[in-house]
């Protein structure tokens, strides 16, 4: 199966569940592809919008309903909850209007707003807001990335596979480094726990 007919068959697909759990790698490599010719950029913004929307309004009513009990059972999304907690009262409006691009405290962001006592509505209207303007800048970023790219290469068409396992492998490799720069926060953070009890 060709990569055409892959992202043919998949492709939207893929951005509402990538988007619905995560999202920022998948839209820029569905933005690259619209580039290409693959998919439109329109429902690749709608679908981008849809997932994180949904995803995010689900997050924000599990932390809503049970945050306290997740939250005890994460010590690594207790590191983050402090610095979100601090941003939620000093900018609420700006933190959920924007949260999705803060890398790192995206994921864990709207089950804290949740815990945080935001009225369900004023999240709803500002969440959609946010997501819109995610869905459209990171969408067009992955299509301007296609546009850079043709530029600097004569026939592109040869490279496109190349270049789509690049971004991927890349963005593979920099969740990797922070997600091991996070383990060693948290073990330091233990040991220094365990060295005060003592």
């Amino acid at each position: 199966m060709s990569l055409e007919s892959i992202v043919e068959h998949y492709g939207y697909l893929a951005i509402l569940i990538g988007t619905f759990l995560e999202g920022e790698t998948i839209v820029v490599i569905a933005g690259f592809l619209a580039n290409r010719g693959y998919l439109e950029l329109e429902w690749i913004i709608a679908c981008a919008f849809i997932g994180t929307y949904v995803g995010d309004q689900l997050f924000f009513y599990i932390g809503k309903w049970r945050g306290t009990r997740i939250l005890a059972k994460r010590p690594h999304w207790q590191l983050r909850s402090k610095r979100v907690f601090e941003l939620l009262h000093r900018h609420q409006t700006l933190v959920i209007l924007g949260f999705r691009f803060l890398y790192g405290l995206r994921t864990v962001t709207p089950f804290l707003i949740g815990m945080s006592g935001v009225k369900p509505l004023r999240y709803l209207i500002l969440n959609g807001l946010g997501a819109i303007i995610w869905a459209i800048a990171i969408g067009v970023l992955g299509y301007v990335l296609g546009q850079t790219v043709e530029l600097f290469l004569a026939h592109v068409k040869k490279y496109e596979l190349t270049i789509l396992v690049s971004i991927i492998l890349l963005a593979a490799a920099y969740w990797l480094y922070r997600w091991r720069n996070e383990q060693r926060q948290i073990k330091s953070k233990v040991q220094d726990r365990d060295s005060c009890q003592d």
